[in-house]
């Protein structure tokens, strides 16, 4: 088995697992956990086709698996939902804001939207590749990339723009600012 070929997708595969993660420890996990079935099923690959792709779906494949684990084992048998906190941390004062804020909205979008949104974007696959990828119609692709493109504007302008405190919007509407914990 060669594997330079499939050395040359870890940093693709890393971004990947982190944006679906948001944990580096997660994240590290993931992409061994991708890089182990690959070297498993190494021959179950099709010489001549789009090796990232395949590693992508073992990826997707392989972190849904894990979540629906957790979910039965009761790790997660509520998903957190980030717009149900009372409060969240604030976002340290400096130029990192709207990247704290982009990673804090987009682990807000639900699982789906967000991998075809991350997979689209950040790995600049084709729909037919992301679709093949999630086992998912294109038009669901184009569908979801749509609706996760909507919610994360919506997210990213709420975060962008609070309203001044005191007001009925700013307590009803708009999540708390994030704050740092050390």
């Amino acid at each position: 088995m060669n594997r330079q070929p499939l050395i040359a997708h870890i940093p693709a595969l890393r971004r990947y697992a982190r944006a679906l993660t948001g944990d580096a420890w997660a994240c590290d996990d993931l992409v061994q956990d991708t890089l182990e079935r690959a070297c498993a099923k190494w021959r179950l690959w099709l010489a001549g086709s789009d090796l990232r792709a395949w590693l992508f779906t073992i990826m997707h494949n392989l972190y849904v698996s894990q979540v629906r684990l957790r979910v039965r084992q009761g790790d997660l048998a509520h998903p957190l939902d980030l717009s149900e906190l009372d409060q969240e941390p604030a976002a340290p004062a400096s130029g990192a804001d709207s990247a704290i804020d982009l990673q804090r909205c987009l682990l807000r979008l639900p699982e789906e939207q967000r991998a075809v949104l991350l997979l689209v974007t950040l790995e600049d696959l084709s729909y037919a590749e992301v679709a093949k990828i999630t086992g998912v119609p294109v038009g669901t692709v184009m569908s979801r990339l749509s609706r996760a493109r909507s919610r994360l504007q919506e997210l990213m302008d709420i975060s962008a723009d609070p309203p001044a405190r005191g007001s009925v919007a700013a307590t009803e509407s708009v999540t708390p600012p994030l704050r740092r914990l050390k």
